[in-house]
């Protein structure tokens, strides 16, 4: 078993123009004291703009881990939620953390469900840099949590894992396969990911388009 990470910041943030867009968005996420409510459908306090695509049980709470390698120096990186995540740390990365993997997050017992699958409104956010691009290619665009216990989380808590189920499905190698275009070499892998209960509805659909089309 892993040893505890802590909390570094935990951020929230509200629906609202995005700067020269027609659409809105909640991308803007900034650090919040003290503790802050885990409820199913996430951080209380925190929204989406687009719920078709952001939100739900399966992607309640975003956890990205704190980087700044691959795109150099840029003022949003002096603050967390850069990259609209709700949760910063150190210590964790997508090549450790697994689908399935269970945390005693604060009080509240949290289940990780998919990896985040980048889009438009980063590099939109970075000012046109490819920062969704560098995510791929890197397989770090972070993961989701569902909420499987109510309760409530401080910036300095300790995130302790209980219980990783498929130490074999990295966020890394499921991202590779459903996003990054490893199934292409892999089919095996892709059709084996099927046996995940636990993978989140959006990317067992994903699987299904990927088998479809392959």
């Amino acid at each position: 078993m892993t040893s505890p990470i802590p909390i570094l910041s935990l951020q929230c943030g509200k629906a609202g123009p995005f700067r020269g867009s027609d659409e809105p968005s909640a991308i803007g996420k900034a650090p919040v004291t003290g503790p802050v409510e885990v409820r199913r459908l996430g951080l209380v306090g925190d929204e989406q703009a687009d719920l078709a695509v952001h939100g739900g049980p399966d992607k309640a709470i975003h956890h990205y881990p704190f980087w700044r390698d691959r795109i150099g120096d840029h003022p949003l990186l002096d603050e967390y939620g850069a990259f609209g995540e709700n949760v910063a740390t150190h210590g964790l990365t997508e090549d450790t953390v697994c689908i399935g993997d269970r945390y005693r997050f604060g009080t509240a017992t949290v289940e990780v469900s998919q990896g985040r699958q980048p889009c438009w409104k980063l590099d939109h956010r970075f000012g046109g840099l490819a920062v969704s691009a560098a995510m791929v290619k890197a397989r770090r665009a972070g993961w989701y949590y569902r909420v499987l216990e109510e309760g409530k989380a401080l910036a300095g808590d300790d995130m302790t894992l209980l219980e990783r189920p498929h130490p074999q499905w990295t966020i890394a190698r499921t991202f590779g396969l459903l996003i990054a275009g490893d199934h292409r070499r892999d089919r095996d892998a892709l059709e084996t990911l099927g046996e995940l209960d636990v993978l989140a509805e959006p990317w067992k659909a994903r699987r299904a388009k990927l088998l479809g089309g392959a």
